[in-house]
């Protein structure tokens, strides 16, 4: 693994892949992956050693503070999307000769924000490639693009970091074995999200807030729509310390965005885990939340453990497509606490 990537956590393979193409890369590549698992991060440290190798430190220093004049970093105008005319400017630069280095590289660490607009006026320059250039996008999904604009691309798909690499990876950040199980379980195998959580008295607080909900739910809507207020309140002080202070306030409302869409995730996934772990002991099969109290899981019977757990899932993806996400919880909390 080349020491370009030396402080990234977990992706293995990945790493391993891109440095040994970093002097014969390809001319476009998509960074796809859940929400703070790295893509980011990577496609950055990517761009470094593309620009400086293994050896000009000077260059890869610059590239990593986004400062080199042959990297190019394109984030969304404003709070949403990446437009046409930036698109535009993108394919005026590309066609230009490198300041120094011997190429141009364009990072976009949030593709997915791009209108189908903007990606199809890429398209001509991925059709027709410069060796001198090479694009790396990051995105959750390539359904984020049209496939016109993906298949010219190679794939690099990122997953969750497992769980035992997490805490190791932690400790060794500093973090004593304990903080770091309990950060590595709220953020669901998201390293950039973990790594923004450590040392926060809240993230235990957090998981057992997700856990208590099954005890809580009623089927009367105003009940729902309280708890989730609740929910999303007690959420907020974890989102704005995941978020750096120093970024600009288009920048950082955009990473306040990503932090709570993962901490919700996150949180919905620890809820699944109650009911699957319900209908498993109830079923004489292993438990994922040993720690808490094994009776109450017997609260509700195997199917119903089994219907809740897959409605919270159903409340993942509907999240993830922006849906209002108070209506979402409320909806969710309502329909969990149901009549049989």
């Amino acid at each position: 693994m080349s020491a370009l990537f030396d402080d990234v956590i977990g992706h293995g393979p990945v790493l391993d892949l891109l440095g040994a193409e970093l002097d014969r890369p390809a001319q476009a590549y998509l960074f796809v992956g859940p929400q703070s698992v790295g893509k980011e991060m990577v496609a950055l440290r990517f761009a470094a050693g593309l620009l400086g190798g293994e050896t000009d430190e000077r260059a890869r220093r610059l590239a990593l503070s986004a400062t080199h004049p042959d990297l190019q970093v394109l984030e969304p105008e404003g709070a949403t999307s990446l437009g046409v005319d930036q698109a535009r400017e993108v394919v005026a630069r590309a066609s230009l000769t490198p300041v120094e280095a011997s190429r141009t590289v364009f990072l976009f660490p949030d593709a997915g924000a791009m209108t189908d607009s903007a990606a199809n006026a890429l398209l001509k320059t991925l059709e027709e490639p410069t060796a001198q250039v090479v694009f790396l996008l990051a995105a959750e999904s390539e359904d984020d693009f049209p496939p016109t604009v993906a298949s010219r691309c190679r794939t690099v798909h990122m997953g969750r970091v497992p769980t035992a690499e997490l805490v190791t990876a932690l400790v060794d950040r500093g973090a004593d074995q304990r903080e770091a199980e309990s950060v590595a379980a709220v953020s669901g195998g998201r390293p950039g999200l973990a790594v923004a959580l450590m040392r926060r008295p809240e993230v235990a607080r957090f998981r057992e807030l997700w856990l208590s909900i099954p005890a809580q739910v009623s089927p009367h809507p105003g009940d729902g729509q309280r708890m989730a207020a609740s929910v999303l309140e007690q959420l907020a002080p974890l989102v704005e310390d995941s978020v750096p202070g120093d970024l600009a306030k288009d920048k950082a409302q955009r990473a306040r965005r990503r932090a709570e869409m993962s901490l919700l995730v996150s949180g919905l996934e620890i809820l699944a885990s109650w009911y699957a772990d319900s209908a498993s002991l109830q079923l004489g099969g292993p438990i994922r939340n040993a720690d808490i109290d094994l009776a109450s899981l017997t609260d509700v019977s195997p199917r119903r453990a089994v219907s809740s757990a897959e409605a919270v899932l159903d409340a993942v993806v509907d999240i993830q497509a922006n849906l209002r996400r108070e209506l979402v919880l409320a909806n969710l909390f309502s329909s969990l606490g149901a009549d049989e």
